[in-house]
Order: C-alpha cells, then structure tokens, then sequence
C-alpha cells in the first residue's frame, strides 16, 4: 500500500510538472508570438515610409530630369538673355527644335521646355503623348508642378499647370493640337486666346475661337444640345484627389487623368493609352470625340502655345 501512494504521489507530482512546463511554454508561445506580430507591423510601417519616399523621389528625379546630369539635351543658347517662351528664342535665331530653358516673365526660375521650331517656328511644347510610356493618371501636385521625359525628342510629359499659368498670363497665346491616329492620318485643332487660371482659380480654362480639321471637341459647339456637359470651356482642372468637375461622380478618377473635365468630356487626352478602337467601363482613352468619338484612342497628341500675335524673323 505505502509502495502504491509512493507511485501515485510520482505520478501526481508528473502530471503537475508536466502541466506546469505546457503552461509555461504555451505562454513563452503566446509572447513571442505578440512579439513577432509587433515586428511584422514595423517592418510593413518602415516598408510604406520607404515606398512613399522612393515615390517621392522619382517624381523630384522626372521634373529635375534636365538639372541633374542631363543638361547636353538642352541647347546651349550661349548668353545671359532670358528667353519668356519658344517664339522669343526663334526669333533670336534658333531655328532648330529641341529643349531650352525659358522663363516667363513672373516666373521664379528658369524650367526647361522642348520647342518645335517646325510649323512656322516658335511653339512651346506643353503636352506630348506618343507611345504610353508615360502614367498620366497622377494626383495634383504631379500635374500642377508638371512630370515626364524631358529629356528625349518624343518623350511624353506634361509642363505642369504652374507653368501654363505663367506663360499665357505674359499675353494672348494661340493652343494648337496635332493629332494622329494608327491608321497615319493626322488632323489639328486650334484655338485663339489659350490661358489658364491660378492656383487660386483651380487652373481654369479658357478658349477663343477655333479652327481645324479635328473639329472642335474642347469647347463642345459640335451640336447645341450636349454642349451644357460637354464643354470644357471655363472648367477647372480635375484630378483623382482633386475633384473640381460639373459631375456628381468623379470624372479624372473614372476616366484616370488629370483633366478640365465638365460631364466628363467630349476631349480628354491625358486618358489611357490604348492603340486605337478599345472596349473598357469608361471611355477612358485619349480621346478627341468630334475626329473617332469615345471609343477610339489616339496614337499621337502634340498640346503647344504660341503668341496669337507672333510674326517669324527670318534671318
């Protein structure tokens, strides 16, 4: 019997020390298992401060492009003389298109600009689309300090809308729209006293009157009953994160650009790059309605300015 309460008393005292030793590592399991859950969540914070850095900085690196390493793809004018825009350097006597450097005359600084120096002479680049190597669905600090490929000949880009602001406040500017399909064909849209607002403003738009072969899809006057939506005459610039459209959605959300949307548009070419005819859930392309209505977008759009009154020196 004692030899009976002896082996029951080894065995209780087991079991204790058993049960004892699970609860021990069931609850050294538990803490470290708080403790790699709280490493997990610092590394995720650390890894989106980095991702939102490293956005950062590519964007500083697409408008500095020119500033930092890159200056032989600007032509060397060769003199202290500040230059407002491309029709001023033309007739300077710089028949050759490429970059410059201007600055408008309320400009703070100097930015560079690709001028086309074909066409008559004197146009300065704000727009380029040519390939979809560009992301042109951006917030607004990208469209209003301006992003893309300064640096190559038919490298996408926009000018920014600060930028658009101090050229056409110096005067009356004449916008003029090149545009070409994939079938090689090529129309253009024209348009007088070209200006936009102020930050203050929301950089609104404003056209005169147009001419061209496109048709005239930026002010909607191709047929008077879709022009109270239609019309980007006097609306103000749109982003995804910056909702300024006549529309109770939100169109540079569904159409993915940074535009002077109304209802949406009937002209929208900062839209997605398709290659032509394209089926999506919003007619989302770079679109010109009045040449291949919604649903067919454009191979190439050229966007460029020039003085409504600009006479070419021909030296």
């Amino acid at each position: 019997m004692e030899k009976m309460a002896k082996t029951l008393g080894f065995i209780l005292v087991a079991t204790v020390l058993i049960m004892v030793g699970e609860s021990w590592a069931l609850e050294n399991c538990s803490q470290e298992q708080a403790r790699l859950r709280a490493q997990v969540h610092l590394l995720e914070t650390r890894v989106k401060q980095q991702q939102v850095r490293i956005e950062q900085l590519l964007h500083e690196t697409e408008v500095q492009l020119l500033d930092k390493g890159e200056e032989n793809s600007i032509t060397d004018l060769g003199s202290k003389r500040q230059y407002a825009d491309c029709s001023e350097i033309f007739n300077d006597g710089y028949k050759h298109s490429g970059f410059y450097k201007i600055k408008p005359l309320q400009s703070p600084a100097e930015f560079s600009v690709y001028c086309d120096m074909s066409d008559g002479g004197g146009w300065t680049v704000i727009q380029r689309r040519t390939d979809g190597s560009e992301n042109f669905n951006r917030g607004w600090n990208d469209y209003e300090n301006g992003f893309g490929n300064f640096v190559q000949k038919n490298g996408e880009y926009w000018l920014g809308n600060k930028n658009l602001h101090l050229l056409t406040i110096q005067g009356d500017y004449t916008l003029k729209i090149d545009l070409e399909d994939f079938e090689k064909n090529s129309r253009y849209a024209q348009y007088k006293r070209f200006k936009v607002g102020s930050e203050k403003n929301f950089y609104v738009l404003n056209i005169g009157e147009y001419s061209g072969t496109a048709g005239d899809s930026l002010s909607g006057s191709f047929h008077p009953e879709v022009q109270w939506w239609a019309s980007h005459q006097r609306m103000k610039f749109s982003t995804w994160d910056r909702d300024n459209d006549n529309y109770q959605g939100n169109c540079a959300e569904e159409d993915q650009a940074g535009w002077w949307f109304n209802r949406c548009h009937s002209a929208n070419l900062n839209g997605v790059y398709y290659r032509g005819p394209y089926t999506a859930e919003n007619d989302n392309g770079v679109i010109w309605y009045t040449w291949h209505g919604w649903w067919y977008s454009l191979k190439s759009v050229v966007m460029k300015i020039r003085p409504n009154d600009f006479i070419p020196n021909i030296i």
